[in-house]
């Protein structure tokens, strides 16, 4: 099976994260790309000179040769409005990261595609980090005990405010702001590895001259299980901290550094290539406790994993790589760090389930 994938969206999502990842994928080709912008659309065919390029949604749902998937890479307050015309139209659908600007919407969205039996998939694809999928497999094998403290950052130091950028409107339904950006990938990895969460507190900033959206969030979940992730990002940060740091009962965990392959994806690296998702061995973490430690070199990144996935999904019928309820449970989380956020209190959650 070949599946024909249609790409709505070609700025840094579309082109730089889903097209090399669809193409590098067997079974998947990028078929169509579905952008207005005249410098995108000549870079798209540049770079898929077998895919059909076209100005529009309508132009891409009338293709003579019908797309198998669509993938929406567009700004965040179109997802649900593209997603759900693919629901409609019975064709499965992967969804950039948010899922949506609230929980409410995301839910509905989740509940339309369940009920019409179509595939619906969240790209949340930094659970194939490499230093994540590090932190997974030592908790899995017990390295580190009992984990009781999951500390994960995304710290940057870009201290301008992106003038013009959809990312820094203050309009809620645009859903800017670092929370919502760089907060759902680490709010999704620590109930990844941690599981339902029970309560949320968070202090949400503005630290940029001008800022009109968040720029600066910490956020503390309490698990289910006990264990508290403590959850940072920034957008003025001139020294950022670990990128982990997870302590169990019987040793810690620490890592530098960023994650390689959005890096590699955007100097034309893809699955496949030598050194594909391998980052510098000096920024390898630490295990050890006390005095003792050791370097643990690594995992490879694998963000190919995530359309392998839903390859596997179109081809069997089986789950998809994210259960889209996963991602309407981070919208809740990220929901409850806004109200404790303006409340400076903490916030009990549900059932943790994302489902109403």
């Amino acid at each position: 099976m070949t599946g024909r994938v249609g790409i709505v969206g070609y700025g840094l999502a579309g082109r730089v994260f889903h097209a090399p990842l669809v193409a590098a994928t067997p079974g998947l080709e990028v078929a169509a790309v579905v952008t207005a912008d005249p410098g995108r659309a000549a870079r798209a065919r540049a770079d898929h000179p077998g895919a059909e390029v076209v100005a529009d949604v309508d132009a891409l749902f009338g293709l003579a040769d019908p797309v198998d998937l669509v993938v929406v890479a567009t700004p965040n307050d179109a997802h649900v409005p593209l997603a759900r015309r693919c629901v409609v139209a019975g064709v499965p659908v992967v969804v950039d990261k948010p899922l949506a600007a609230t929980a409410g919407e995301g839910r509905r969205l989740v509940e339309e595609a369940a009920g019409a039996g179509v595939l619906l998939t969240v790209f949340q694809n930094r659970r194939w980090d490499g230093d994540f999928l590090t932190v997974r497999h030592l908790v899995g094998e017990g390295r580190l005990g009992r984990v009781h403290r999951f500390e994960s950052r995304f710290e940057r130091w870009r201290p301008a405010v992106r003038e013009g950028s959809w990312r820094e409107s203050p309009d809620p339904a645009r859903a800017g702001g670092l929370l919502v950006d760089l907060g759902s990938h680490l709010i999704d990895q620590a109930v990844v590895l941690l599981g339902p969460v029970e309560t949320v507190y968070a202090e949400l900033d503005r630290r940029r001259p001008g800022a009109e959206v968040d720029d600066d969030a910490f956020v503390a979940l309490t698990h289910a299980g006990g264990a508290r992730s403590h959850l940072g990002v920034g957008a003025l940060v001139a020294r950022p901290g670990p990128r982990f740091r997870v302590l169990g009962d019987r040793a810690g965990y620490t890592r530098d550094g960023m994650d390689v392959q959005e890096a590699q994806l955007g100097g034309g690296l893809a699955p496949g290539d030598p050194g594909w998702g391998v980052g510098p061995t000096g920024d390898d973490g630490v295990l050890g406790a006390g005095v003792q430690a050791e370097r643990v070199p690594t995992l490879p990144g694998a963000y190919e994993r995530f359309y392998a996935g839903v390859a596997a999904s179109l081809d069997g019928g089986g789950p998809p790589p994210v259960d889209p309820w996963d991602a309407v449970t981070t919208l809740e989380i990220i929901e409850a760090a806004r109200r404790s956020a303006g409340t400076g209190t903490v916030v009990r959650m549900g059932d943790g389930s994302g489902r109403a």
